[in-house]
């Protein structure tokens, strides 16, 4: 599945999430979900869950539903591992962003139980990576994920780390805000001396993801590692006056994003920033 439209502006800058679009941490990801979400109420996190009548879909009601009621995750999202950690705390806390917090810090303090090797989420990423390099583009990797976590896989990932492939790595604990707040896109691109606009690509697997590129003004590619259906897209991606974010694009896989980039550089279109965008054909 594919979304396809006219033009995507030509890239200078292509950013990363890398839980779920470069590297496969799930199962470490699930085992602290695991150990954090009975923990809900002893952190007063059990009456901040999204009211009834709140949730964008009925999918995300019943996950609400059903983490009030048992104080985890229905065993088919935990057999599926789809959905990302950060989704997963959007979906239960909605607008509290002080719920969320706690919840990410726990989140934290358990994943250091668990995190170690990490491998890509598809075999050739690193050649792909690789690719957008050799045309002249500036890539940066970006993760809520905390520093002391994120440096570990980076520089280890694949073996030798893909630290050097990285013109800048921004992390949960760098910024104030998390997504799918625009900060950590903004710091990259701070990083980086360049304008948050249409020529930075941020490619990221989440709702979450969308959501930060929107705000942060730059292209939103989705990664559609998991294969959702279009049906699916729709679904969490609806366009509707609460829940406006779409994706500018969607990848189902890296191939596709350097496809893209290399076309654009090649026939470079400009677009406005907000502006509404599709990948090419």
């Amino acid at each position: 599945m594919n979304t396809r439209q006219t033009a995507l502006a030509r890239p200078t800058v292509v950013l990363f999430d890398w839980h779920a679009t470069l590297v496969d941490t799930m199962d470490a990801m699930y085992y602290a979900l695991d150990e954090v979400l009975p923990r809900l109420e002893p952190l007063g996190l059990i009456g901040r869950l999204v009211a009834p009548g709140r949730s964008k879909t009925p999918e995300d009601a019943r996950l609400v539903d059903f983490v009030r009621t048992h104080g985890t995750l229905h065993p088919r999202i935990v057999a599926e591992r789809r959905i990302s950690r950060t989704d997963i705390f959007e979906v239960l806390f909605g607008d509290d962003q002080g719920a969320k917090q706690i919840a990410h810090q726990e989140f934290d303090r358990l994943y250091e139980r668990h995190f170690g090797p990490v491998k890509p989420m598809e075999a050739d990423a690193r050649e792909r990576l690789l690719q957008l390099k050799g045309l002249g583009l500036k890539l940066g990797v970006l993760s809520n994920r905390a520093r002391r976590f994120m440096a570990h896989e980076v520089y280890t990932v694949d073996g030798s780390g893909w630290h050097e492939i990285f013109d800048t790595i921004v992390c949960g604990d760098d910024v104030r805000r998390r997504k799918p707040f625009p900060d950590l896109i903004l710091k990259a691109l701070a990083d980086l001396e360049a304008p948050a606009d249409a020529h930075c690509w941020y490619v990221g697997d989440s709702t979450s993801d969308v959501i930060a590129a929107q705000r942060a003004g730059v292209t939103a590619l989705f990664y559609n590692g998991a294969g959702w259906d279009q049906a699916w897209i729709d679904k969490i991606f609806p366009g509707t006056p609460r829940h406006p974010y779409r994706p500018d694009a969607v990848a189902d896989d890296l191939s596709q994003v350097v496809a893209w980039a290399h076309e654009a550089a090649v026939v470079p279109v400009a677009v406005p920033a907000g502006a509404e965008r599709r990948a090419p054909s």
